[in-house]
């Protein structure tokens, strides 16, 4: 695979990862542990190929020094808790010490608490996690670990950013939340209340669902709810096959509301909203793929070409270029050495500075609010799932705005 323009943004996160100690050449890998089969096998498998992706860039470009690799292997976690705790045990007897997960908060407080119980048992043979998209704030929060890292906005912070948007538009008078019935989806109703009570009291909330996660096949009923509430705009958490059935549901009842989401970028979206989402959707993440500058552009070729799929985990990009960087700083790939270097550090990825906050391992980063709409060759010009439809950059986020308050009390082990 050729190598990536001077211009673009993997030459500015080869150039953030800097002079420092040289490490001993070394094959690092890292367990991908999510669902590679089931209802939310799709955004899982092209999570997994966005991480090798990013990976192969890192290895051919150097980013952890001269010498060492990064490979990204998956297993079926099955987006069990169950099961992918049974995966971690796995990984660890196979030697792994990175792994990465980010489909389901569930998931990951089962392997947090996994990763933390393996950690004090077996001094030397530390994990660290990697989590690209849990989203439940108590993660960086009540249930932080010096263990875990988290690369992408949590829902607060994405809250933070929407609402701050949806407030300055007047045409927004009734609200109905909808989501899934886990931790996630609670987290995203009380936020959503509270921040749009602080920000815009004048608006109402009609309608506060919860649905049971992965096994609703038919949306019609709640859609015919938000319906009968007269509601202008939904917010909603769902990801996966419950945000493309949800969208596929109110695209067939013809409902005529702007959609609030976090992940409509995630496989099997796009295709469920194709025109009749174009206007409506709107998505709050740390990245668009039709950004400003069109930073990741190269990214996005090459996964088209190597996998024939869309690149939309830009976290896969700021996981692997921090986790290079503190390896080339530490000079090693010991995990707790690694950990220490990459707290509070700064690395250049495709929106801009990422910041991994000392006190939590919250990353710290700009957002945008983006629309669904059809692509123009200007400046929206990358699709998805060969749809002709993309996301225009409607505002980018300074990182400021949506920053939250932690009550995390890292603790942490002795510094080696």
């Amino acid at each position: 695979m050729k190598q990536y323009s001077a211009a673009g943004a993997m030459a500015l996160a080869a150039a953030a990862i800097c002079a420092a100690p040289a490490a001993s050449a070394e094959n690092v890998r890292i367990a991908f542990i999510d669902a590679l089969t089931g209802a939310f096998a799709p955004p899982g498998q092209t999570a997994l190929k966005n991480f090798q992706m990013v990976a192969e860039v890192a290895s051919q470009q150097k980013w952890a020094g001269p010498g060492n690799t990064i490979e990204v292997v998956g297993f079926d976690g099955k987006g069990s808790p169950q099961d992918s705790a049974s995966q971690l045990k796995t990984a660890i007897d196979q030697g792994y010490r990175y792994v990465a997960q980010g489909g389901g908060s569930g998931v990951a407080f089962a392997l947090i608490d996994g990763i933390n119980k393996h950690n004090e048992r077996n001094p030397g043979k530390e994990l660290v996690y990697l989590d690209y998209a849990a989203l439940d704030p108590d993660l960086t929060n009540s249930k932080c670990s010096f263990w875990h890292f988290r690369f992408e906005p949590n829902s607060d912070m994405r809250m933070e950013a929407v609402t701050s948007y949806m407030a300055k538009d007047q045409s927004i008078k009734k609200v109905f939340i909808i989501g899934q019935n886990y931790a996630l989806g609670h987290q995203v109703s009380r936020a959503a209340k509270e921040y749009l009570k602080r920000k815009r009291p004048d608006i109402q909330i009609v309608g506060d669902d919860l649905h049971p996660i992965a096994t609703v096949k038919d949306f019609s009923p709640y859609i015919a709810k938000i319906k009968a509430s007269g509601a202008d705009s939904v917010i909603t958490g769902n990801w996966g096959n419950d945000l493309a059935l949800l969208i596929r549901s109110a695209k067939e009842a013809d409902l005529k509301v702007n959609f609030y989401t976090y992940t409509a970028y995630t496989t099997g979206v796009p295709t469920a909203m194709g025109a009749a989402g174009a206007d409506r959707v709107k998505n709050v993440s740390q990245w668009n793929p039709n950004n400003e500058t069109f930073a990741g552009a190269d990214l996005i070729e090459a996964t088209r070409k190597k996998f024939d799929e869309d690149y939309w985990l830009m976290s896969s990009h700021s996981a692997i270029a921090m986790l290079s960087k503190a390896i080339k700083q530490a000079g090693t790939a010991d995990p707790v050495k690694v950990a220490f270097a990459m707290e509070g550090m700064t690395v250049k990825s495709l929106n801009g500075d990422v910041e991994m906050r000392k006190s939590d391992h919250q990353a710290q980063q700009p957002m945008y609010i983006a629309t669904w709409t059809k692509t123009n060759g200007k400046d929206v010009r990358f699709d998805q799932e060969k749809t002709g439809y993309g996301w225009k950059t409607d505002q980018k986020i300074e990182t400021f705005v949506a920053t939250q308050p932690t009550s995390c009390q890292m603790k942490r082990p002795a510094s080696q």
